[in-house]
């Protein structure tokens, strides 16, 4: 694995974690900005009241913005199995990525290195590696459609796919069932929610609802 020895850049936009939260959820994102340190600078500045844990630059490079034991300011609202203030509960990790182009090889070395790192310090399962899209739907997209979501989960890194035995019900009942049963709990209607899902397990998909969509939801 790459090296994920990171460069220390600290942001003054973060705080303590509430009620004496400790993070188990990793929240992955997209700068969707022209260059690492642009994103750099905005996650920075105490105007924009944003920041996140870590920043992954195209090349590989790796700064730390927020002590882990922090509660950065990348979340937002939303939640995530039943639970808000996602903040408190999770460490936020920025990839430079305008959301229109693959991630690059050393970014995702880069990444992959120090997921595994927080993870065992942390204690946190591969059901704990969330999007920002998941816990957010219909109001974020990150970390997008040409995210390789299946390669962290291969690797133990994230929630892999669900294989049902048998053809899933292709129904908003049976999506959102399955959906609430792996964390998308926020309150959307059955278009969003779907759009949620396609976007983690299925970025290709279009059209209709259809059991594709359910079944990699099922273990």
């Amino acid at each position: 694995m790459a090296s994920a020895d990171p460069i220390w850049h600290p942001s003054p936009n973060f705080g303590a974690r509430r009620d004496g939260l400790q993070p188990h959820l990793i929240v992955l994102h997209y700068t969707a900005m022209e260059s690492a340190e642009a994103a750099l600078q905005r996650l920075c500045d105490p105007a924009f009241e944003v920041s996140a844990h870590y920043l992954i630059g195209g090349d590989g490079r790796l700064w730390q913005m927020v002590a882990e034991d922090h509660r950065a300011w990348h979340a937002g609202q939303g939640e995530w199995a039943g639970l808000s203030d996602i903040n408190s509960r999770s460490i936020g990790i920025e990839l430079d990525n305008r959301g229109d182009h693959p991630f690059s090889e050393p970014q995702m070395c880069v990444l992959e290195t120090l997921m595994a790192q927080i993870m065992t310090r942390w204690t946190i399962p591969a059901t704990g590696v969330i999007g920002h899209s998941d816990m957010a739907p219909g109001r974020k997209w990150d970390p997008g459609p040409r995210f390789d979501w299946q390669r962290l989960a291969t690797l133990g890194l994230a929630r892999p796919n669900g294989q049902p035995l048998a053809a899933p019900a292709a129904t908003p009942e049976a999506l959102r069932k399955a959906a609430q049963a792996c964390g998308f709990t926020a309150e959307v209607d059955d278009a969003t929610l779907l759009q949620a899902v396609r976007l983690r397990y299925r970025p290709w998909a279009c059209g209709p609802l259809c059991g594709e969509d359910v079944a990699p939801l099922l273990s």
